[in-house]
């Protein structure tokens, strides 16, 4: 289990009195590359067609015909 104040003696980057020197062994501030690691997909601009739109639109009014109809049939 690692300890959050490791020991001074071997702590890499120390002076001999357990402190860092000025500009010591501290790592940079931020990483040196810029940018993304791959190409971005090309942004879709539409996400719905006219004919997906219309087939679920006659698939919803068939059902609802046929639900209509069978209670209808139970009915009577």
């Amino acid at each position: 289990m690692a300890t959050p104040d490791p020991d001074p003696d071997r702590t890499p980057g120390l002076d001999p009195r357990g402190t860092l020197p000025p500009g010591g062994d501290t790592p940079p501030a931020e990483g040196g590359i810029s940018g993304i690691s791959h190409p971005e997909p090309v942004e879709v601009r539409r996400a719905w067609g006219r004919w997906p739109a219309v087939v679920i639109v006659l698939a919803a009014v068939a059902v609802s015909v046929m639900l209509i109809g069978m209670i209808v049939a139970l009915s009577t």
